[in-house]
């Protein structure tokens, strides 16, 4: 355990104990002030995924501190900082800085939210980006999920000129479809035919339902030339892709919409269950360079990011939020993403080295031996 502690230490990024200087995370420690220590409890507790009581045994038995639960929780509310710097700069190494151009790519947005436990519980929403196909996450923001600025936007995520966005429909606002354009950015989202106001681009209103019923074989696609306008600023001009969805899928999809109305004593509009048969999708992506069939392949891809919040909630157990106020709540979040990205480090330096498993000394990490 020792070899292998020294081992993951040699990942953490190089200025990680000025970091935990600088964000005053050992401040306030009596007796043993080892960032080393302090990291390694925290680890035992958002890594491992001990509970409080289990950790304190733990690091009381192995020597690394003798804290009560109570202690450890304490130390971890004065880590929130630490914990998310520690995050920023495992982005930093891939050359990824936040909020900063990184060139183009093919990136999906999207939130999950995770709950305290208990019905009156708080909830945090995690806004994540993740790069396609490496599946590499290049951007993360925690938020509440209730006020102002907190539900799920475009405007939440840092865009550079040149970047390919796929978004679900929650994203369907002409506010961040417009955020996307004047970042010089492309984007593919998801039409929510109930939010979003679509226009021919000589500015009359777009029958969405009359267009897309002359589409009306599975399999079949349309395309028109459209925009995105509102009141607080220019149009922004693209396309409207969509698909018909094969009978079984429609039939499903219409249980599953009635079901859920009645669930909450309403009944579904017509035009949501024509609108339902379809997949239609609102993009600028070059047309030069994306067919309509392109864009809607393109799209398949977005489902990637539903899967990397499975294995966050299924293998991290983020979607149990074990915390009673903000700061325990966000530095536990800020602790599970910092082990994410860490183990994303360790599995591609496996992939590039020999297998001994560790680097060389002298060599840098990014060097690669062939």
């Amino acid at each position: 355990m020792n070899e292998d502690w020294g081992l993951l230490l040699g990942f953490l990024p190089a200025n990680w104990k000025w970091l935990a200087a600088r964000t005053k995370a050992l401040k306030g420690l009596h007796g043993d002030r080892s960032p080393a220590d302090a990291l390694r409890l925290l680890l035992l507790h958002v890594g491992a995924g001990l509970s409080l009581r289990e950790a304190a045994v733990r690091a009381r038995e192995s020597g690394i501190a003798d804290l009560s639960d109570v202690g450890i929780m304490k130390r971890l509310q004065r880590s929130k900082e630490w914990l998310r710097q520690l995050c920023v700069q495992l982005f930093r190494e891939r050359g990824l800085p936040l909020g900063r151009s990184v060139g183009r790519q093919l990136r999906v947005f999207d939130a999950t939210t995770v709950k305290e436990p208990g019905k009156t519980g708080s909830s945090w929403r995690i806004h994540y980006s993740v790069q396609i196909p490496s599946l590499t996450c290049d951007f993360f923001k925690v938020t509440e999920t209730q006020g102002e600025h907190t539900g799920e936007t475009l405007r939440h995520f840092p865009v550079s000129p040149g970047d390919h966005i796929l978004a679900d429909r929650g994203y369907s606002t002409s506010q961040g479809i417009r955020h996307a354009a004047t970042s010089h950015a492309f984007i593919c989202v998801r039409v929510n035919s109930g939010v979003l106001h679509l226009q021919h681009p000589d500015g009359t209103p777009f029958a969405l339902l009359e267009q897309l019923g002359t589409v009306t074989r599975p399999g079949q696609t349309g395309c028109w030339p459209v925009q995105v306008a509102d009141a607080d600023g220019l149009p922004v001009r693209g396309r409207l892709c969509a698909v018909r969805k094969a009978q079984a899928v429609i039939d499903a999809e219409v249980k599953r919409l009635k079901r859920k109305s009645s669930k909450r004593g309403r009944i579904v509009r017509p035009e949501t269950l024509v609108v339902n048969q379809y997949v239609v999708l609102f993009t600028t992506f070059p047309e030069d360079t994306y067919t309509p069939t392109d864009v809607l392949l393109c799209y398949r891809m977005r489902w990637q990011v539903e899967l990397v919040f499975k294995r966050f909630k299924q293998l991290a157990q983020l979607g149990h939020l074990p915390k009673h106020d903000p700061d325990s709540s966000q530095a536990w979040l800020y602790g599970k993403l910092f082990v994410a990205l860490l183990t994303e480090k360790i599995i591609s330096h496996a992939r590039t080295l020999s297998p001994w498993g560790y680097c060389l000394d002298g060599a840098p990490y990014g060097e690669s031996l062939a």
